[in-house]
């Protein structure tokens, strides 16, 4: 086993991943949930994300193909999902679902981010899946599979550690803040939906 891979294989999938970039996303899209439901929240995103990154890291472009879909595809696919989240959080849609939401929340309903989009696409999106394939590419041998795949948790539990302090995080900005995050964040997730399309065009070589 190539321990000296690890340190690049993280690198690179912390970049990709972004936990510190999407600790404040957290908080907007979370912004009024109680803490235990808060972290419900963020396990289950985390979990989502393991298995999708571990069935891509072990299987590869073997999915991808068996479904006769191409990354650019997917990358295209992923950016017009994330676009929605986007006008979500610019014309705050999420907040009158929350409203409506109070007046049966003893019924437990209520929009839940935990699977989309904060495990797909932000936690395992294109980048992360086409990192993983890549990592464990190249025939380097199962232990190298299990390096790659323990780095991926350990970049995983740096993003649950930073979702689980959301709740100071969400105390510190107060209600304004939050909204002022919330705006910003919408308009970088509407620009990181568009270069993820633009990406995937360029894959296809339409532009």
């Amino acid at each position: 086993m190539d321990f000296a891979a690890a340190i690049p294989a993280f690198v690179a999938l912390f970049v990709v991943i972004d936990p510190i970039g999407l600790a404040p996303l957290f908080v907007a899209m979370t912004a009024g949930e109680a803490e235990a439901r808060r972290r419900a929240i963020a396990i289950r995103a985390v979990l989502v994300a393991f298995a999708v990154l571990t069935l891509f890291g072990l299987l590869g472009e073997a999915v991808l193909e068996f479904f006769g879909i191409s990354m650019a595809a997917f990358r295209i696919a992923g950016g017009l999902l994330l676009f929605l989240t986007a006008l979500d959080m610019l014309f705050e849609r999420r907040t009158e679902r929350r409203q409506g939401k109070a007046e049966g929340a003893s019924d437990g309903g209520g929009h839940d981010p935990s699977v989309f989009p904060l495990a797909i696409p932000l936690l395992a999106g294109p980048g992360a899946i086409a990192a993983m394939i890549l990592l464990t590419g190249g025939g380097a041998g199962w232990g190298h599979v299990v390096l790659i795949h323990a780095v991926m948790v350990a970049v995983l539990a740096c993003a649950l550690a930073l979702f689980f302090v959301a709740g100071p995080l969400e105390r510190l900005l107060g209600d304004t803040g939050i909204v002022v995050v919330t705006r910003i964040l919408g308009m970088l997730l509407a620009a990181l939906s568009v270069q993820f399309v633009i990406d995937g065009l360029r894959d296809l070589q339409v532009i």
